[in-house]
């Protein structure tokens, strides 16, 4: 359980999510791009991090980017290809929900890219990453952690709970069996690829409530200074008495009634 209460959780996360809106504007505003990569333990809570970031953007503005298993066309192309298709432009935002890193993550311990694949991406993505920052995105990485009894009983949860059984896969479930595995490709890909135009930041998402807050606080401190006018808009008086649907061709369906 959370140490926080859902009412508290929700009065913190309202200003920030304020705050976010309105960096969203003066992203806008300055045509800067924002990507945000989440990455970490199955089961740690980065769909619900995301969430909780686009939660009140304009979709139009900030998408969310969670590509699935490459196409047989897409894994002879340049590994970073299809990544780079989704990156924002001027004035957008994009969070990945899983990234460019999969290759160094459940590639590597599932064994879906060889020793020789993980280790020229290790040597890349910093290469790729530089280019993108030298050309004005505003990256940052996070990965999120969580003990293995956290993940069991999340894998628990996922199982008992029809509304979260898409979450559940074959591979969800070979990775209950290599937590250690993931830590040591944690670690190797942290060594390769935290850099200082670059860096990873690892947030606590044993409790995902905190995990949360202090992801969106730690994004929103590192930004720009996004302080903007919002803008300076009037609703007048309409000119007479409101109006009433009227029909003609079709009609509303009946209500729902409980």
């Amino acid at each position: 359980m959370s140490k926080l209460k859902r009412k508290e959780y929700e009065a913190l996360l309202e200003p920030m999510q304020v705050e976010l809106a309105n960096a969203a504007r003066w992203l806008q505003h300055s045509d800067r791009r924002l990507v945000v990569l989440v990455e970490g333990r199955d089961t740690a809570g980065k769909g619900g991090a995301i969430d909780a970031i686009r939660e009140h953007l304009n979709p139009r503005q900030c998408r969310v980017v969670a590509l699935p298993k490459p196409t047989e066309r897409e894994a002879t192309q340049w590994y970073f290809q299809r990544y780079a298709a989704h990156l924002p432009a001027a004035g957008e935002i994009a969070l990945f929900d899983r990234s460019w890193y999969n290759r160094a993550g459940v590639e590597k311990v599932m064994g879906f890219a060889s020793d020789a694949q993980v280790d020229a991406f290790l040597r890349a993505a910093p290469q790729f990453e530089r280019q993108l920052v030298e050309d004005g995105i505003l990256l940052f990485k996070y990965w999120l952690c969580c003990d293995q009894d956290k993940q069991e009983k999340r894998f628990a949860e996922r199982l008992a709970d029809p509304l979260k059984g898409w979450k559940l896969s074959p591979i969800d479930l070979e990775a209950r069996t290599r937590y250690r595995a993931y830590t040591e490709a944690r670690e190797a890909m942290l060594k390769a690829t935290h850099t200082g135009f670059a860096p990873w930041t690892l947030v606590d998402f044993n409790d995902q409530k905190l995990g949360r807050l202090t992801l969106i606080r730690d994004l929103l401190d590192r930004l720009p200074d996004t302080r903007i006018d919002a803008p300076d808009i009037v609703l007048p008086a309409l000119p007479g008495k409101p109006a009433k649907e009227r029909y003609g061709a079709l009609k509303p369906i009946p209500g729902f009634k409980p």
